[in-house]
């Protein structure tokens, strides 16, 4: 009980609450921009599945065997070869099994620095000693890892190694190959986080560190790509630890939603998940631009940010003593909205750093942000 009165409330979650108002521009939560759901595919899909009485009846925990032969299909053309995969509630409940199934209270988890805070919070919850790891523009430093590894013997090291969570970083894929070979060699398990890899504007994708590593748990998400309502996950993992976390599923809920899994089939058998996808990329590239070409007349003199290839998130820190989460207050009086940087640190939080989503807003509700946004800067 002490341990999960311990962990703090996720401010990204309570951020949303403050910016529900419309006036509000949030450049806050990474959320999927609404107006480009694929709204009469999945409502065609739905109303496909409930032809079927069954899909409102309980359910294998593995998942829907349409669903996951369909996702297995789609991860082996993306160059990862999958024979199966656990259907899980959202990406978020792949990563609790896992930490339930390999981490002992106690256990160390090496994490990049900053890191995804859903991950922090979870791994916390299990009682873990989270350990960071630094990083560079190329993403976590395998040299870095070495002496991390070494001192502190993990049991796991957790990375979103393609456009990450809060950075928008890239893991090189010579890094991807040296992180593997000390994982073989230290034996700690790999969790590769993979929700935004889809979402690439430019620059060609590099293999997932699954394709190389067989001691790599690999968790892929339908939310940044169909729709977060849903709450779709998978987990692919090696046979052996894939059956554990079957029953670590089974205690835990059972299964996953049966409608929204076979609705998930039908719209994968029935549509063009890779042109839906392609669109996104497109809308999605467009807004990336228009905030990195907005920055320089936004921020301060002397400020950074990443330049990211895909996904949703720019990450920037501003020059001298700042607190983000003291100038995020000022924000809200102006009506915009951005996510501080501390929480996204294991242990020493950066204060002067924040992290800005592009996906939720079109270009001209950037713009008009941005506007707002140096206002509070100046």
């Amino acid at each position: 009980m002490h341990r999960t009165l311990s962990v703090a409330s996720s401010p990204v979650r309570d951020l949303l609450a403050l910016t529900s108002r419309p006036e509000v521009i949030s450049f806050a939560g990474g959320l999927p921009a609404p107006e480009l759901f694929d709204l009469d595919g999945v409502r065609a899909a739905y109303d496909v599945a409930l032809r079927d009485r069954s899909v409102l009846q309980y359910a294998p925990t593995e998942g829907n065997r349409a669903l996951r032969s369909l996702v297995a299909a789609r991860l082996t053309g993306r160059g990862l070869p999958t024979s199966d995969v656990l259907i899980t509630t959202g990406s978020q409940q792949a990563l609790t099994l896992v930490a339930t199934a390999l981490l002992e209270p106690g256990a160390v988890v090496a994490v990049e620095e900053p890191t995804y805070l859903a991950a922090l919070q979870c791994f916390q919850m299990a009682g873990a000693r989270i350990v960071p790891v630094a990083g560079d523009a190329d993403g976590l430093d395998p040299a870095a890892l070495r002496s991390v590894v070494e001192a502190e013997r993990p049991a796991m090291l957790y990375l979103v190694p393609t456009f990450a969570n809060p950075t928008g970083r890239t893991l090189s894929a010579a890094r991807r190959a040296e992180i593997a070979a000390l994982a073989e060699e230290h034996s700690f398990w790999v969790v590769e986080d993979d929700p935004y890899g889809e979402l690439r504007y430019r620059g060609s994708a590099v293999a997932p560190l699954a394709s190389i590593s067989d001691r790599t748990v690999y968790l892929g998400s339908f939310s940044k790509i169909g729709a977060p309502g849903m709450r779709l996950g998978w987990l692919r993992a090696p046979e052996d630890l894939l059956r554990t976390l079957v029953i670590v599923k089974q205690a835990a809920d059972l299964h996953t939603s049966t409608v929204d899994q076979a609705a998930a089939a039908v719209y994968l058998k029935d549509n063009d998940l890779d042109a839906h996808v392609a669109r996104l990329c497109v809308e999605y590239g467009a807004r990336r631009d228009a905030m990195i070409e907005a920055l320089p007349g936004t921020v301060p003199v002397d400020t950074t940010w990443t330049d990211p290839d895909g996904g949703m998130f720019v990450w920037l820190r501003l020059p001298g003593d700042v607190d983000t989460a003291e100038l995020l207050q000022e924000a809200l009086r102006h009506d915009v909205a951005f996510v501080p940087g501390a929480p996204f640190f294991a242990t020493t939080p950066d204060h002067a750093t924040f992290r800005m989503s592009f996906t939720t807003n079109t270009p001209d509700e950037i713009a008009e942000g941005m506007a707002r946004l140096a206002k509070v800067f100046r």
